[in-house]
């Protein structure tokens, strides 16, 4: 089966490293033979603000309608986002907040403690930016938002996280080293199964730093 995978760039900016992570990994997917299809969140048209939680439903704009549609259709997602202030961005999380509903990602029935994953079956690569030294972000904050990303929102949706890529720090990082964190990101793409395996430590890196670099 053709791998259908679905890439994501988190970051608002579109010549942001994030972006440049993206184009890569879109085309070393490409080149492996996958569908591809992209969301770049900071073209979308949609209110980031869940305005009344789950109390009232709030009609999705047609980008996020599409974007349900782009999820559904595809077996493996990767996400590209920064870390800022220890997590995602705001118009990551946004995105996620309007659309991982219920209903579409998970559904609660009565008597069971746990939610039905209605998304299960997909596998998901990060591939995470940061200007924090990685030892420093693993170690003292405790990844925050990579255990956000993959254990309360694609796990418990029913995706399975295989890697996560943290580049970085991004601030004052050579051209050298950014060519080296691309030929990772399309490495990683073009691996194609996509069968679980072991995060390396050698290519787990983290990168945040400002807009122009991130």
């Amino acid at each position: 089966m053709t791998p259908r995978t679905l890439i994501i760039l988190g970051h608002p900016s579109a010549t942001s490293f994030c972006s440049a992570l993206a184009e890569t990994y879109i085309q070393a997917s490409k080149t492996a033979g996958h569908e591809v299809r992209v969301l770049r969140l900071g073209d979308l048209r949609f209110n980031p603000v869940l305005q009344h939680g789950y109390t009232h439903i709030q009609a999705l704009e047609p980008d996020l309608l599409s974007a349900q549609s782009d999820i559904l259709w595809a077996t493996h997602l990767t996400f590209v986002f920064p870390i800022w202030w220890g997590g995602m961005p705001a118009l990551m999380k946004g995105f996620i907040d309007r659309i991982f509903l219920p209903g579409f990602a998970f559904k609660y029935r009565s008597g069971k403690a746990f939610p039905d994953k209605l998304l299960h079956g997909r596998t998901a690569h990060l591939l995470v930016t940061l200007d924090t030294p990685p030892w420093y972000y693993r170690w003292v904050y405790r990844m925050p938002g990579v255990h956000q990303m993959r254990q309360s929102t694609l796990a418990f949706c029913g995706i399975k996280p295989l890697k996560t890529l943290l580049f970085g720090p991004v601030l004052g990082s050579t051209a050298a080293q950014r060519a080296k964190w691309l030929e990772q990101a399309g490495t990683l793409a073009q691996k194609g199964s996509f069968h679980v395996h072991r995060q390396s430590r050698a290519v787990v890196r983290h990168d945040h730093q400002g807009d122009s670099a991130l």
